[in-house]
């Protein structure tokens, strides 16, 4: 069983990985995040069965976290560690997720695994997958996420503000970003994993590790064989790649 631990704080962050070493040596720990945005990242890099995520973390909180997992095409299984009083505690005793508190009690993790092997074992690896994005839906904010500035872009000494209504695609290699937008395209050094900080999750979907794009310039989905799926893009002739984690997000109604 593969998982990934996701914690800002060492100390918590280290408890449950020797807790889970001592008490599940079957577990393989994929990754140890130390924010939320490294965990999204890391999460589409190791695929893990299950993901225990701290609900407070800067850049993507956990909550933020595991809505993005949610929509994967196969995604992992959620286990919030949270603190004492947090206001979503009474939310996830209705089950669609489990949690354990800070500091980590033994017995609570142990039964908290013995629920996600089952669920394994029925082959169901997510709670009703519906129920958890209606659950956090209800639980985070419905106001857009702060960070819908220009993305600014150098251009020998100019510097170029690109409203995010007319970016198309982000598109990313080992040292640029490639922003792609109505006027043409500029390059910055954010990496895509930072985007995700400033960009509205409803306009703006990750489609592959290295591409995000603006879901109203998708023309059309189509799939190519049954593990390849393009993009493409009204106006334009270049189709995108979806990689097969995130083929999910285009079904037909």
């Amino acid at each position: 069983m593969k998982v990934l631990i996701a914690d800002d704080e060492e100390g918590p962050r280290e408890q449950l990985r020797t807790a889970l070493q001592r008490l599940a040596p079957d577990v393989q720990l994929v990754a140890q995040s130390c924010n939320g945005v490294d965990a999204w990242d890391e999460a589409l890099q190791h695929e893990p069965d299950v993901c225990l995520l701290d609900i407070r973390m800067p850049g993507l909180n956990g909550l933020e976290v595991a809505r993005r997992l949610s929509q994967l095409e196969a995604p992992p299984q959620i286990v919030f560690v949270s603190a004492h009083g947090d206001h979503a505690l009474s939310a996830f005793e209705a089950g669609a997720v489990d949690y354990v508190l800070k500091p980590v009690d033994d017995a609570r993790l142990l039964q908290t695994l013995g629920r996600v092997r089952e669920r394994a074992s029925r082959m169901s690896l997510t709670p009703d997958s519906g129920a958890l994005r209606d659950l956090l839906q209800r639980l985070l904010p419905g106001a857009p996420r702060p960070g819908q500035r220009p993305i600014q872009a150098s251009l020998g000494r100019e510097i170029k503000l690109i409203a995010p209504d007319e970016i198309i695609y982000f598109e990313s290699d080992s040292r640029y970003t490639r922003v792609v937008h109505q006027g043409g395209e500029a390059l910055i050094r954010t990496p895509l994993k930072e985007l995700l900080t400033q960009l509205d999750v409803e306009q703006f979907w990750q489609v592959h590790r290295s591409v995000i794009v603006n879901c109203r310039c998708v023309a059309s989905a189509i799939r190519v064989d049954e593990s390849t799926m393009q993009l493409t893009l009204k106006g334009r002739e270049e189709k995108l790649p979806v990689s097969r984690q995130f083929q999910g997000l285009f079904k037909g109604q």
